[in-house]
């Protein structure tokens, strides 16, 4: 399995370098460089031959690290991707998108620094693409059922390729005007250019699976006109509802949901006109967040130009190794640097926003107080309010849910407690026919969960129109393996 003394030869954890800092800040190329051939095959080959690898605990896609990590040493690339692909259907999102619970999972992790996991599975994809490895897989024949897949973001591609491979005929709407959801507009091009996401439509289109894109389902056609047409459907949504922070001052022109900045930001590198676009150039800069949509409004504000950012969190800062509550293999809460952090700014943590100040209506500075834990509950210290000069806020404190968009009016399916599509064990929601995967269904969640949930609703939507299916499912929705569909 990999090098069998590799991890007692090779114990530093190299990752891929990045741009330096003045170079990478002046353009929207990805911050990453390709890691150099050597390098990487002496980090695959630290992957131990552990017997019981916990990575595939961390993963909830069930990728076969140590396999691919082996054949990344031994330089057979081309088995490598074959080995990838057969549990991910996107390792190039994955590759530059996921946190990497896998890593946290790593046998070598508990007294060393873990295998790069992640870094390894985006240079075998790149490297696939870069020699043609990935090709389209068309069925060999149709079974004449139909399925439609509302939302093309990451679980909406897995289950429409899945269900396209397997001889279904597959529509995807998508009611932005080009397919991708969030992965198009809703990252910004330094952390994943959009050429990642054009050649796989290009591929699934090859395959069969077909786009309709500016179409707004509830609207521009209802949900019961699609379970009329396919025989059946699939919401892939997303949990697109921002959290609000419903304080003073919180109408000032100034204050904005963290989308609000970033699609318009995207579009525009994308070459579109946006008019009255949300700009951090010369601008003092506050987010309210300091997760990953957070991070993204941080780099993107420095590639504008912003005079300064400050990102306020709440609560305490994370320490930088595990925690007793949270030992190996568990996923950890840690404090980490993204390569936005390394561009500048400032974190402030403990930090309990208590008002939007402004003047004549525009906002002019956000007061914050420290923040103190009183019966378990987190709120401002008084006497510690201090106010934070500020053009613009961007509010990035999650999603509350999926867009009731008509599914409960049109064609009944309810809404959790949570404010997520309700399902089923098999992702069917109480309307037969009709199922649900990924964040609509889920809550905010990782990338790789939506690839996960889409192969698994996949392989459901599968059983229920042929009655069985060949389709692997590597996860159901209460987060447990489905051992038969």
């Amino acid at each position: 399995m990999a090098d069998p003394r590799g991890f007692l030869k090779v114990r530093q954890r190299e990752t891929q370098p990045r741009r330096p800092v003045p170079v990478r800040i002046m353009d929207w190329k990805e911050v990453y460089e390709a890691q150099e051939k050597g390098t990487l095959k002496a980090q695959a080959g630290r992957c131990m031959d552990c017997g019981v690898p916990f990575c595939h605990q961390g993963c909830p896609l069930g990728n076969l690290i140590p396999e691919w990590n082996d054949l990344t040493w031994r330089d057979k690339g081309e088995e490598a991707i074959e080995r990838l692909h057969a549990t991910n259907n996107f390792p190039e999102f994955t590759g530059r998108l996921c946190p990497a619970p896998c890593e946290a999972s790593c046998v070598l992790g508990i007294n060393q620094p873990a295998v790069t996991i992640k870094q390894v599975e985006v240079s075998i994809i790149d490297e696939a693409w870069d020699n043609g490895w990935v090709e389209p897989l068309p069925p060999a024949r149709l079974t004449g059922k139909t399925v439609a897949v509302v939302g093309s973001g990451p679980a909406g591609l897995a289950v429409a390729q899945q269900l396209t491979r397997v001889g279904h005929t597959v529509a995807v709407y998508e009611r932005d005007d080009k397919i991708g959801g969030l992965l198009r507009y809703g990252i910004p091009d330094f952390k994943m250019e959009k050429e990642q996401v054009d050649r796989r439509v290009e591929q699934m289109k090859a395959e069969g699976t077909r786009f309709r894109t500016g179409v707004a389902v509830g609207t521009d056609v209802t949900w019961e006109q699609l379970r009329r047409r396919y025989d059946a459907v699939v919401v892939c949504t997303g949990a697109t509802v921002p959290r609000d922070l419903p304080i003073p001052g919180r109408d000032l022109d100034g204050v904005h949901f963290a989308m609000d900045y970033l699609v318009p930001a995207n579009r525009a590198v994308a070459g579109e006109t946006i008019e009255n676009q949300i700009h951090a150039q010369g601008k003092h800069v506050v987010i309210l967040g300091g997760g990953d949509t957070g991070a993204d409004c941080l780099g993107t504000a420095h590639r504008h130009g912003a005079a300064s950012v400050t990102t306020l969190a709440i609560g305490k800062q994370p320490p930088s190794e595990r925690a007793g509550h949270q030992p190996w293999p568990t996923f950890p809460t840690l404090f980490e640097v993204a390569s936005a952090h390394e561009e500048g700014g400032e974190r402030t943590y403990l930090a309990s926003t208590v008002e939007f100040v402004g003047e004549d209506g525009k906002l002019t500075g956000v007061k914050v107080a420290e923040t103190e834990f009183v019966d378990g509950k987190r709120l401002p210290k008084a006497g510690t309010e201090r106010i934070i000069p500020a053009d613009l806020v961007f509010l990035s404190l999650g999603f509350t849910g999926a867009e009731p968009a008509g599914i409960t009016e049109q064609v009944k399916a309810e809404f959790d407690g949570r404010g997520n599509v309700s399902r089923d064990g098999y992702y069917m929601t109480n309307t037969e026919g009709v199922f649900v995967a990924g964040d609509a269904g889920r809550g905010q969640s990782l990338i790789v969960w939506a690839i996960a949930e889409g192969r698994a609703a996949a392989a459901a939507v599968d059983k229920y129109l042929m009655g069985s299916t060949i389709l692997p499912a590597p996860v159901a929705p209460t987060d447990r393996a489905i051992a038969v569909l």
